[in-house]
């Protein structure tokens, strides 16, 4: 399986709503960066980290959040994905439509860091 193959399973999963997938695919020393300014902005180490700090924060103040990918660009260890964004964030009934890059770094199948880069501005607009 390629690595673009595990990432493009990793989205799979994360629309069924499968975390124990995703975090399957994450590496247990994986660093993931979320965007600043970004509502759960910072690194996280570990997939626990990740769980706690932005799926479960997703899962709870978002109605139907997704990241959908429309282009993965496979180079080997190094995958980007490109897609967008969308999802009604409860506190406010505010939808978002944003696009994203995702920079993911697999090693042996797992995915050891994950970098966000996205139009916070949009994002940000949706929160008050």
């Amino acid at each position: 399986m390629s690595s673009g193959d595990v990432i493009r399973g990793l989205y799979e999963a994360f629309g069924r709503g499968d975390v124990p997938a995703v975090l399957g695919t994450l590496d247990e020393n994986v660093e993931w960066t979320e965007a600043e300014g970004f509502p759960y902005g910072g690194t996280y180490h570990g997939p626990n980290a990740v769980l706690e700090n932005v799926f479960m924060k997703l899962g709870s103040e978002w109605e139907g959040f997704s990241a959908v990918p429309h282009k993965i660009i496979d180079g080997g260890d190094d995958v980007v994905a490109l897609g967008t964004y969308t999802g009604k964030y409860l506190a406010t009934g505010k939808s978002i439509s944003v696009p994203y890059a995702h920079a993911w770094t697999l090693k042996e199948g797992k995915a050891v860091r994950f970098q966000q880069y996205t139009d916070t501005a949009i994002v940000a607009k949706s929160l008050v």
